[in-house]
């Protein structure tokens, strides 16, 4: 693999050491075939050339994924590479298309999460990083794509986490194949849950491992035609009978036996049992208990999975009957009998265990004895029956125990085959192979003999497939092959099963014999094999022998070989058990025919064991192999310990190295041009002359300047022969020597010369230093006369400024006392003027009010003096007229009843006013309800005593004249005069009580005030309680329709018109609204009323029926058409909205028409589920038709009832259409006088809506959901093969990468480098345009494109993680070009309809924002992970910086402190929780009905144009919009 032309002095290389296997150190001296090489420590270690090998000091940090892409495929790199990956929790690594899995001992659970899964699912071999999952995917796709059976050979050492890793294998292929549930359980869930019994009865605590699988297991899993699994067999080998026996310190026999005597009490009472140590076959070994394991909970567990296997109660309690058999056999001793060679029972407590053994077995005690002690000997002549000594006994009664767990043992396999059931009809297959691997120990028996046999058979057909392998691979890039030669192992395998004369051959011979013992047997061998290079005598025993196999040299001990070799049952065990009255043990042991015993008196183990796995390999051979090699990181069980020689000698057993020495011993080294160029390209610059070139002729060119032969150029790859690839390296650290040479000549010459120069410099500038001292001492003294000058100026200016202030301050105190003296002078006189003019004003007052008084005064005297006059003139008169007594009587008469009609008014006014505040005083009370009544009476009151006052001041005005006639003429003058002292009497009494009713009216309208406010007070607060209860009440509605919803029948097919208004026609052809027409149906108009009840009586409710499907049949019809929008506004949600208000169907509780307008939605939507435009067009009217209903409907109090309620009579059904056809309902309130909704949504008032509509508006809520989440996943289809490509950068100019160019490329690479985003960026934009045409809500294509950008962002991170090759600084740079295509998006789109968008895409961001910055290594982990990215977790942080390679400028990560760092946190999470580094894809409906109504404005649908198809239609005009008409009216 390496030469000595490849090692020079300063080389970097592996030697060779006893206790790390391999060590790392720096050539120091080579003298012929020596080298002197310095190690870490400063010791210098002396090695020969030939076992020395170089190392790639390019390696990447994190190691390589696949050990075939390292430069030296020997064995301290292939070491070195597992223990770096795996102290950085890689686990797996492949070798070629072999997976290497080492065992953290420890929890990971994100590496197997359903995440994981999804991501491996599909996915092509090598793509991702290596994983298990990949192993499962890579053959289950091979036989569904091929039609060919697979199979997966899981091996290792006890440890090393076989069983596992088949677990896990097992869990992903029926996460790929998994079928519905037959019975309760799919096949993969019955053959996972059957692992705990086999366990139980095949597993034990060895040395190595606490729960080592003693057999070996091959799950075949069948597939049918479509891929799902159809059924399985389990299939066992080589079961460790010595075990049963036989237990070394510190192991422990199977868990069955320990499990059985921690059962619970009455279990142990029942079967006679202890504790372990009391049992033989238990007690050979001090270790009873294993640590954190309780075995009385392991048995409850056990039980449990026996019942779900299918093992019935009564088999369960014959399983452990015969087990407990078992450990009571082991505890029957034997000692001498009385006769020779005879044997009896040692003591009493044998006598009891065997009689528990004979119960339990249900067998004679008597007989069980006799066929432990004796043994019949059958002759022509009679039959013998021979005492055995007590050792015979023993080895007798251990054969039976063995016997019985063996078959016992197969019993439980057939038992779970047959539960699990197997498809005759599957012809492909899925095999998983769990076996042990190779096992070398001290003492190495049949058991190690068997299983080396079989690792050498496996190791056959690992070698064959490897070597297909190689063929393959030069196959396909076409390159010869011929001559190349492979290593095979068939001599071994000639030696051990040929025949006549192999091992097992003459093993199986020497067993026929009575006679023959292990000393003959050995002795056999050594005369047939002592010329086979193989086989080895060894020097110091004459029964041992040595066999070389692949993986090392075996001794063996032949001791126990003839006894463990024979599988016979002895004559008198089967006749035993065969009659035992328990049907369970008598099946374990079944009768043989007499012909077949006679024919097979010997049964071999080998030869039993050779047919098995000759079996298994023809399965293998039939099925495509692939291949786990589990390895055991160190014998403590511990994780982070990486042992180096454990692990190499597990390698060696495992056949990885041998596969590694299969590939060198071809072609080991293979490199794509690309990488071999960008390497080697230094040592042969010419090639690389101009951008476009060759890369297959350069390589060629190279290597041939190079001097090198045997290598081969494929398709794509450069092969090179074992130790090219060092000196290639050598040559390029030559070239690079020789340029260090050049430039560190270079650098010296500049650094002289820049010594020279700042020695010149300094001594120029030293004498500038010199003369600048001197001008600095004199411009000191200069400066110092300057500072005195200046500070004498500034004391001058100090003592002139303060002498300055001093005056200042004076005279403006002077100042300030004197403008205050002023100022309070011109306060004092304009508070004099003030107070005069107030004087002059009240002075001039009251003279002109004395003036007025005055002159009332006169003017009355002057009146009264005039009118006295006046008087006088017409009493003169009247003295005439008074001759005539008649006419004084009359005038008497006429001035009395004057006088008694005043005196009536008056007492009538004051008894009303009276009656007025004792009806105010009680109406206080009750003021809210009779407040306009008191209101009138009051008004009332005021009318009649402003009449009276004006008749009571015409009365005054006369009487005077009168009595001053009657004065002189009459004797009744004085009865004149008290009459007039009565009214003025009365005028008096009446003032007062205008005065008091004036009050009390003042008093009345202040609490009529307050009343007011706290009536309005009241109605605000009845409305708010109004609202809320109305809510309260709606709410509890829907939450009943829901309810109702589960157990409710489907609804109506057939229309209920007779619950539905009906929509009349007038002669004429006008609508019933027609104010102008007088044609409007007043519930009040008798004639109305009786017109409408004589039409509904003559019309049959038939032909309503069918007049109204008619119009729904009209207009579904409509509304399946794409009728497009009015403005911005859907035409078809508002002609449905309008038309089921215009039918009060949202009123009825039974009716058909919701559920066929949701078929037609439903029908629509699904015939083109995939066209966005058509999506997007129904999902407009969808939620805008919902908006309606959400602003129109309320729950009634039928709706939360029992659903639809049955029909009332033919009467009360034509009462109702009667008073539903006399005008619209109060609750309502819309004006069809139009032809139209008059208020549009704004001026809705609640609808109480039946179960119908408010299911209907469910059903529409769920359909805006179903048509939401179908855009959205149908954008998700359309971006999904883009972002796979998005998510690493295109190769463009390789020439620039090799050349280390730092140019930018042309706009032609640019644009082929952003093809894909700018894919992205188009389809969101033709996207959005398809919204906005159909004027889906900004709200709506908010979330949608919120939904969007998160799944951009957990697709591109998930890919990030995933993929190593996508965490490289150029790859960065890439992915940050395109997302700001992805923020210049946003921007254009407005926040109207991007909205938080761009926020979603925070983690790939700040991701990407980690690769791209530079000077990692100086980074902390709290500027990491607080500052640079915030958002991110510790995990993905860790999984990122241990992926991170620099391809650019070939930086590294962050440093080896901030790793270790994040380790330990890992760690402490990993403790807590332990949550997966992948990010989940929310996939939820992220609105609800009411955010959808805030987000969305009111719409105005009264000026709505309805579609042709029903324009025309008459039972459609109410749709019509029209000119509103006023209607004047006239007050009389």
């Amino acid at each position: 693999m390496s030469t000595a032309v490849n090692i020079i002095v300063g080389s970097h290389v592996w030697v060779e050491d006893t206790a790390q296997a391999w060590i790392e150190g720096l050539v120091t001296k080579i003298k012929e075939k020596e080298v002197e090489v310095q190690i870490g420590d400063g010791k210098t270690v002396a090695a020969n050339l030939s076992k020395v090998y170089p190392k790639d000091m390019e390696a990447p940090a994190g190691g390589v994924d696949d050990m075939t892409k390292l430069s030296y495929l020997h064995e301290p790199g292939v070491l070195q590479n597992l223990r770096t990956r795996y102290e950085l929790n890689e686990i797996y690594t492949y070798t070629g298309n072999i997976l290497i899995a080492i065992n953290p001992f420890q929890k990971l659970p994100h590496l197997y999460d359903t995440h994981m899964m999804q991501q491996y699912k599909g996915t092509p071999f090598g793509e991702l990083s290596p994983h298990v999952f990949a192993i499962a995917d890579t053959s289950y796709r091979a036989m569904v794509n091929e039609g060919k059976s697979n199979s997966i050979l899981v091996s290792g050492e006890s440890g090393a986490g076989k069983t596992e890793t088949t677990k896990m294998l097992m869990r992903f292929l029926a996460y790929l194949g998994g079928r519905k549930a037959t019975e309760g359980r799919t096949v993969e869930q019955q053959v996972l849950e059957s692992n705990p019994v086999l366990e139980a009865f095949g597993n034990a605590k060895t040395v190595r491992n606490n729960n080592s699988s003693r057999f070996g297991k091959f799950v075949e899993i069948q597939f049918d035609k479509h891929g799902r699994i159809s059924g399985a067999a389990i299939r066992t080998y080589l079961l460790e009978r010595s075990r049963v026996c036989q237990v070394n310190d510190p192991e422990r026999n199977y868990h069955c036996f320990y499990l059985l005597c921690a059962a619970p009490p009455e279990e142990i009472e029942k079967y006679k049992l202890g504790s372990p140590q009391s049992f033989h076959y238990l007690n050979q070994s001090k270790c009873f208990e294993l640590v954190g394991v309780n075995d009385g909970l392991e048995y409850l567990a056990t039980r449990r999975a026996m019942d779900i296997v299918g093992i019935s109660k009564k088999e369960q309690e014959a399983i452990f009957r015969v087990t407990a058999a078992i450990l009571h056999l082991g505890n029957i001793a034997f000692a001498k009998g009385k006769e020779v060679d005879s044997s009896v029972l040692k003591d009493d407590q044998a006598e009891f265990h065997l009689k528990m053994a004979a119960e339990l077995l249900m067998c004679d005690p008597i007989a069980l004895q006799d066929a432990l002690c004796k043994r019949v000997m059958i002759t022509p002549e009679e039959v013998i029956k021979r005492s055995l000594d007590p050792l015979s006994a023993s080895f007798s009664r251990d054969g039976l125990a063995k016997t019985i767990y063996c078959r016992l043992f197969d019993w439980l396999v057939n038992k779970i085959n047959v539960s699990i059931g197997q498809d005759a009809t599957s012809k492909s297959l899925i095999g998983v192979l769990d076996i042990y691997g190779f096992e070398s120990f001290t003492n190495n028996s049949f058991e190690q003999f068997c299983i080396n046999f079989t690792n050498e058979k496996l190791q056959q057909h690992f070698n064959q497939h490897v070597f297909k392998g190689e063929q393959e691979e030069y196959k396909k890039e076409a390159i010869d092959w011929s001559y190349i030669e492979f290593v095979d192992n068939q001599d071994v395998l000639d030696l051990l099963e040929k025949k006549p004369g192999g091992i097992i051959a003459l093993l199986d011979e020497a067993c026929m014999f009575p006679k023959s013992t292990h000393e003959t047997f050995s002795n056999k061998l050594y005369q047939t094999f002592k010329n086979h290079k193989r086989f080895i005598k060894p020097k110091l025993s004459r029964t041992d022998f040595t066999i070389a196999h692949y993986a090392g040299e075996v001794q063996y001990q032949s001791d126990q070989f003839l006894d463990k070799n024979k599988d016979y049952v002895v004559p008198e065990h089967q006749d035993l058990l065969s009659i035992s009255k328990c049907s369970f043990v008598a099946g374990l042991f079944p009768p043989v025919a007499e012909e077949s015993s006679k024919s097979s008196k010997f049964s071999s183990i080998g030869s039993r064991f050779k047919l098995q796995l000759q079996q298994l390999m023809e399965t293998l051979n039939a099925t495509e192999p692939h291949y786990v090699r589990c390895v055991k990181p160190n014998n403590k069980l511990k994780p982070a310990i990486f042992e180096n020689i454990n692990i190499m000698q597990q390698l060696r057993c495992g056949g990885v190295l041998e596969a590694i020495r299969i590939s060198c011993a071809g072609y080991p080294t293979r490199r794509a041009f690309f990488e071999f160029i960008n390497r080697f390209g230094i040592l042969a610059p010419e090639t690389l002359a101009g951008s476009n070139f060759d890369e297959k002729t350069v390589c060629a060119k190279i290597l041939e300047k190079m001097g090198l032969s045997g290598f081969q150029i494929g398709k794509t790859k450069v092969f090179l022969r074992a130790g090219q690839m060092a000196e290639l390296d050598a040559r390029r650290a030559e070239v690079l020597g020789s340029a260090a040479a050049i430039i560190q000549r270079r650098i010296r010459t500049h650094i002289a010369h820049k010594q020279a120069t700042a020695l010149r410099k300094a001594s120029i500038c030293l004498q500038c230093v010199c003369r600048g001292r001197n001008a600095c001492k004199k411009f000191e003294e200069l400066k110092r006369i300057a500072a005195a000058i200046k500070i004498e100026k500034h004391v001058r200016k100090w003592r002139a400024w303060v002498a300055y202030t001093r005056l200042w301050a004076s005279v403006l105190a002077v100042q300030t006392c004197l403008r205050a003296i002023e100022a309070r002078k011109r306060f004092r006189h304009r508070k004099e003027t003030k107070a005069a003019i107030n004087i002059q004003t009240e002075w001039r007052c009251h003279k002109n009010s004395a003036y007025y008084k005055k002159l009332k005064r006169g003017s009355i005297v002057t009146q009264c003096r005039w009118r006295g006059i006046i008087a006088k003139r017409e009493l003169k008169s009247l003295k005439k007229a008074a001759l005539e007594t008649g006419a004084l009587k009359e005038a008497k008469d006429k001035l009395e009843k004057q006088l008694e009609e005043l005196t009536w008014r008056l007492q009538l006014e004051k008894r009303l006013r009276t009656d007025l505040e004792e009806a105010k005083a009680q109406d206080l009370i009750k003021f809210q309800n009779s407040l306009e009544a008191m209101q009138k009476k009051l008004d009332e009151a005021n009318a009649m005593a402003v009449k009276e006052r004006e008749a009571a001041r015409k009365a005054i005005d006369e009487a005077p004249a009168v009595v001053e006639e009657k004065e002189i003429v009459i004797e009744d003058t004085k009865k004149i005069e008290t009459l007039n002292e009565q009214i003025d009497d009365l005028k008096a009494k009446w003032q007062s009580e205008k005065k008091r009713a004036d009050e009390l009216e003042e008093c009345c309208e202040e609490r009529r005030k307050k009343l007011e406010e706290t009536v309005k007070k009241g109605v605000q607060l009845q409305e708010s309680m109004s609202r809320l209860e109305e809510k309260l009440n709606n709410l509890e509605s829907e939450n009943k329709v829901f309810r109702q919803q589960a157990v409710s029948m489907a609804p109506n097919k057939f229309l209920s018109g007779r619950s539905k208004s009906i929509i009349q026609r007038t002669h004429s052809g006008t609508l019933i609204g027609d104010k102008k027409s007088s044609m409007v149906l007043d519930p009040r108009s008798p004639s109305a009323s009786q017109r409408d009840l004589s039409e509904l009586d003559d019309k049959p409710q038939k032909s309503l029926d069918v007049k109204q499907i008619e119009n729904q049949e009209l207009l579904l019809k409509c509304i399946a058409q794409h009728l497009g929008f009015a403005g911005n506004r859907p035409i078809a949600a508002c002609i449905i909205y309008k038309c089921l208000l215009q039918w009060r169907s949202f009123e009825v509780e039974k009716t058909s028409v919701f559920d066929r307008i949701i078929q037609t939605i439903g029908n629509a939507v699904e015939k083109r589920q995939y066209n966005n435009d058509v999506l997007a067009y129904w999902l407009s009217n969808a939620s805008t038709l919902l908006l309606l209903l959400q602003c129109t409907l309320k729950a009634s109090g039928s709706a939360s009832g029992n659903g639809p309620q049955r029909r009332r009579s033919s009467a009360a059904l034509f009462g109702r259409m009667t008073s539903s056809l006399q005008g619209t309902p109060h609750m309502v309130e819309l004006s069809f006088a139009n032809g139209s909704l008059s208020n549009g949504v704004e001026g809705f008032t609640k609808v109480e809506a039946k179960y119908p509509a408010l299911l209907f508006k469910q059903q529409l809520t769920a359909y805006v959901e179903k048509i939401y989440g179908m855009i959205r996943d149908n954008l998700k289809k359309e971006i999904s093969p883009l972002l796979g490509m998005c998510i690493q950068a295109p190769r463009i100019s390789r020439a620039s990468l090799v050349k280390g160019s730092s140019r930018s490329a042309s706009s032609t690479a640019q644009q082929t480098v952003i093809a894909h985003w700018q894919g992205i960026v188009k389809g969101l934009g033709s996207f959005l345009n398809i919204l906005k045409t159909n004027h889906v809500p900004p709200f709506l294509v908010r979330k949608v494109f919120t939904q969007i950008f998160s799944f951009v962002n957990v697709q591109l991170f998930n890919s990030l993680l995933l993929r190593r090759e996508c965490c490289s600084f150029s790859n960065g740079e890439y992915v940050k070009a395109g997302l700001a295509e992805m923020e210049h998006w946003c921007y254009n789109a407005t926040d109207e309809y991007a909205g938080s968008a761009w926020d979603e895409l925070k983690h790939i961001r700040q991701a990407i924002a980690f690769l791209v910055i530079h000077q990692k290594p100086k980074k902390t982990l709290n500027e990491i992970s607080r500052d640079l990215c915030p958002i991110l977790s510790i995990q993905q942080l860790y999984r990122i910086s241990t992926m991170y390679w620099d391809d650019k400028y070939g930086t590294q990560s962050v440093s080896a402190d901030v790793i270790s760092s994040m380790r330990v946190l890992i760690n402490e999470e990993s403790n807590v929780a332990s949550n997966s580094f992948l990010l989940d894809d929310d996939s939820s409906i992220p609105f609800s009905v009411d955010d959808i109504s805030k987000s969305m404005d009111q719409i105005q649908i009264s000026d709505i144009e309805p579609p042709p198809l029903i324009r025309e239609n008459s039972g459609f005009s109410f749709l019509l919009p029209r000119v509103e008409k006023n209607v004047c009216t006239e007050e009389v």
